[in-house]
């Protein structure tokens, strides 16, 4: 009978081929199970965690395998040949058994390879698996939001059509992605479930809005009265500024009044706004437009504070200027014993002796009919600002023993 003959032999075959076969498979077949697991782990895991680059170290594993794979098929298809043939195969135990070894290194190093990541590769695949579930899960729920929203008395709030956009778009992009790109299935599914939360939350939330408008409008109502109230101060402060010191005391402050009235005005504007979108039962309108008066009051607060304090701090200056300046010694003697308490006189000892030629300068300033009270104080303020930083740098530097 012409060809191989496999199973059974006649006298004088040869059985070498079949065990050869026989034990190159066995080592092949195994090396190749163990290799398909960890590489459909692995692709599991570039899909889902991306981050954790698992496919970095699985790389140089499956050349192996390939390599060992392919001295299986070409060693086999020479049996194959030699078995048909009749021909010889030089060294042919001693090749089979390296080509063994060669499989069963690669089929080690895959189970080396799995049992080091096992619990982040078994995570993937379980997670990868669970991806039609996921799915199913948050496109039915997204449905059953969608179909509340659309019927609900509150889908023509702004937050509840924002969110049904979203649940929308995501649903969409849920469709196009292909279903067997399952990290991006998952990544659009996690991002439809999380619309369809915020949905469900502008839903839950509508009702409250008119009651929250109100209490807005009341609020703003009283606040923007108080505003105009301390607004009328800061006329008459700003008169004493210019008549009490120096002209550049308050040169910075010369448009706050009309800037505070300009914020006033536009509070008002917005107010008056929310107040209409509140009679046409459009609450959420209302609610921004208050949250734009109250910036607005925040600003004109400012403005109006900034001369009223100003007053305040010049006139106490001018009443004991020597108060502020030793408070900002006090401040330097501190620092000049930290330095000799921690060793670093020789290294910041004359950087603060050279603050108490600062602080006689600054005291020697005033002068004058008017002195320049303000830019005394900023002057302090500079120098109180440099001696804290010598002070932060000192302490994070080691001390010096003697």
């Amino acid at each position: 009978m012409a060809g191989r003959r496999r199973g059974w032999f006649r006298s004088g075959e040869d059985p070498w081929f079949e065990q050869a076969r026989s034990a190159l498979t066995t080592a092949f077949l195994d090396m190749d199970r163990r290799q398909s697991a960890a590489d459909a782990a692995t692709i599991a895991s570039e899909e889902i965690f991306p981050e954790r680059e698992l496919g970095r170290g699985w790389a140089p594993v499956r050349e192996q395998c390939y390599a060992a794979g392919e001295a299986y098929l070409a060693l086999t298809a020479e049996i194959e040949q030699a078995e048909q043939s009749g021909g010889r195969i030089p060294g042919r135990q001693d090749r089979a058994d390296a080509v063994v070894r060669q499989l069963q290194a690669a089929a080690q190093e895959v189970d080396r390879f799995y049992h080091r990541d096992r619990a982040r590769l078994d995570e993937a695949v379980a997670v990868h698996r669970t991806v039609p579930d996921l799915v199913a899960q948050v496109t039915a729920e997204a449905a059953r939001v969608r179909g509340q929203a659309a019927e609900s008395e509150y889908a023509a709030y702004p937050s509840v059509r924002a969110a049904a956009t979203r649940v929308d778009e995501a649903m969409v992009t849920l469709e196009v992605v292909p279903a067997e790109e399952r990290g991006r299935v998952r990544a659009v599914a996690n991002q439809l479930g999380a619309a369809t939360t915020e949905l469900s939350e502008a839903l839950a939330q509508a009702p409250s809005r008119e009651g929250a408008a109100r209490n807005a409008l009341a609020s703003v109502t009283t606040r923007i009265a108080a505003v105009r109230t301390r607004a009328e101060r800061l006329g008459p402060a700003y008169s004493a500024l210019l008549r009490e010191f120096n002209a550049a005391s308050s040169a910075d402050l010369a448009e706050n009044e009309r800037a505070s009235q300009r914020h006033i005005t536009a509070a008002e504007a917005a107010l008056a706004g929310a107040r209409a979108a509140a009679a046409e039962h459009n609450p959420e309108p209302a609610l921004d437009l208050t949250t734009t008066a109250r910036g607005h009051l925040a600003d004109a607060e400012q403005l109006v504070d900034a001369v009223t304090k100003r007053l305040t701090e010049l006139r106490a200056v001018r009443d004991d200027p020597r108060e502020r300046a030793e408070a900002v010694r006090f401040r330097l003697r501190d620092a000049q014993m930290l330095a000799v308490s921690r060793g670093l006189v020789a290294e910041w000892g004359s950087v603060l002796d050279a603050q108490v030629e600062r602080l006689d300068r600054v005291a020697a300033s005033l002068t004058g009919r008017h002195p320049d009270y303000w830019a005394y104080v900023n002057e302090l303020d500079t120098i109180t600002e440099f001696i804290a930083g010598v002070v932060e740098r000192m302490r994070r530097q080691p001390g010096q023993r003697g």
